[in-house]
């Protein structure tokens, strides 16, 4: 190994520490991020014009890398507001309230079916879908409304988005930053992610109902109880803003029946095609993504009829401006640890690392194998550690490349398990960022149940903290 080809390596390694403390400070790192790129930039290339060009390059890089993640999210979120606007999430989610008969009922009811719609929709659009419907039905019936808060907080923010099996969002950050595939992270986090879901949510309705029973428990409302629709309160763009020609028109109960059965089938149709043709990756994502776009422009010209044409665009338009919104963050982060795995080569030539080197994160790897003796608990308790830590930042996406990519040092170092830690790395990432530690991550649900994002963080530390620590044990085993 060479003098400029060590350099870049501890000066990666450097760099992935700054930006640890960063976040442990919940501090941005987009800043640390560009200067890696930068310095690491120089080195490879031997010049600051070089550094200059390949830091734009970079962000090119990770985008091409992340597109297809963000336009799949954008177009659920733009199908997700037009069902808002029109009713038809309503209709959906209606039959499921006839279910919610005890408090304790309503908890799980609401959790599960948060769940499998935040699979499709993502949570915070499912907050939006379910949550001005059933949240009433489950006051009603004698459940708090910070309890409900939290079933769809740690069900959707937490079991459904730390997985991702439908969208596969967070498995493709992971799977790209620890160089594996998709397919094989998804995998391996199906143990974990049912262990940590099944210990969180026990663990918290066991709280919530022992503290109800002794007087201890606190609703933490700061609003009433009938809560404020996500979307429309956030930006006002949930397709009822503007004047009256922008509104959608009001459907026939029988076209919403329609289109509420329909819907679903649809997604049905295409998880029954993902087995069968064994789809994957950006495959299965554009499956999806392209049903979601024709639902968007079929119920565009239902709902608003002359203006359908124009409306399916600004439905559109709020979809990307929350996608870009949410991965702003993410890509000069991704451009910097993608530098860690293929990016540094293809930017800037197979000669900015020495011969028969498999990139910074692997050759860092294959050194901690040689010089440190590293176990499966050192390496699982660590991963847990940093996907924490990424969180902290209250996005639980921003960072997961970091976790992929600390996993991808440990699983060479051991030999083994590369897809076992990636996975746990997620799922502690978007557990704490994702929307069920951080306050200001946890926004969508308090403020559809009208409810504290401080109390509702609260509530929720033990459980996940628990979940946290018992999944940790879990993946050491399998290990």
């Amino acid at each position: 190994m060479d003098v400029t080809a060590g350099s870049i390596h501890w000066l990666y390694l450097a760099f992935v520490g700054a930006i640890i403390v960063l976040l442990s400070l919940r501090r941005d790192t987009t800043i640390a991020c560009l200067l890696g790129i930068g310095a690491i930039g120089w080195l490879a290339s031997g010049s600051a014009s070089g550094a200059v060009g390949g830091l734009f390059n970079s962000l090119i890089y990770a985008i091409k890398e992340l597109s297809g993640t963000i336009l799949i999210i954008s177009i659920i979120v733009a199908m997700s507001r037009l069902l808002v606007a029109t009713g038809i999430n309503e209709i959906m989610v209606s039959p499921f309230a006839r279910l919610l008969r005890s408090p304790a009922m309503a908890y799980w009811g609401i959790g599960l079916i948060m769940m499998t719609v935040s699979f499709f929709f993502w949570p915070s659009p499912a907050v939006a879908l379910i949550g001005a419907v059933l949240l009433p039905v489950a006051i009603r019936v004698g459940l708090p409304a910070l309890g409900a808060a939290m079933a769809m907080n740690l069900f959707g923010h937490g079991i459904a988005l730390s997985g991702d099996y439908v969208i596969q969002g967070a498995p493709k950050l992971t799977a790209d930053a620890a160089g594996i595939g998709v397919a094989q992270v998804m995998a391996a986090s199906v143990p974990l992610v049912i262990v940590m879901g099944l210990t969180t949510t026990v663990a918290a309705f066991w709280f919530m109902r022992r503290d109800m029973k002794t007087g201890a428990w606190r609703d933490g409302l700061v609003q009433p109880s009938s809560g404020t629709l996500f979307g429309a309160a956030e930006d006002g763009a949930s397709g009822r803003s503007g004047g009256d020609g922008d509104r959608a028109m009001p459907l026939p109960l029988g076209a919403k029946r329609a289109a509420a059965v329909a819907i679903p089938l649809l997604f049905a149709l295409d998880v029954y095609l993902l087995f069968r043709l064994n789809l994957q990756g950006g495959d299965a994502t554009a499956l999806i993504g392209g049903t979601a776009a024709l639902i968007v422009a079929v119920l565009s010209l239902l709902a608003h009829r002359g203006r359908g044409l124009e409306k399916s665009t600004t439905y559109l338009v709020d979809g990307f401006t929350f996608g870009f919104k949410v991965f702003g963050p993410v890509i000069p982060i991704a451009a910097f640890f993608y530098l860690g795995d293929s990016a540094l080569p293809a930017l800037f030539g197979e000669s900015a690392l020495p011969a028969g080197s498999h990139g910074i994160v692997n050759d860092l790897g294959a050194l901690l194998a040689h010089s440190v003796p590293v176990s499966g608990a050192f390496a699982a308790g660590t991963l847990t550690a940093v996907g924490a830590i990424t969180g902290l930042d209250g996005s639980g996406f921003s960072g997961i490349s970091l976790a992929g990519s600390v996993a991808s040092l440990f699983g060479t170092a051991l030999g083994h398990g590369t897809d076992v830690l990636t996975a746990l790395g997620q799922i502690a990432a978007i557990w704490v960022g994702g929307g069920t530690l951080i306050p200001w991550a946890l926004i969508p649900a308090a403020a559809i149940c009208g409810v504290s994002p401080f109390e509702l963080a609260r509530r929720n530390l033990k459980p996940v903290a628990i979940g946290l620590v018992v999944t940790t044990v879990v993946a050491v085993f399998l290990l």
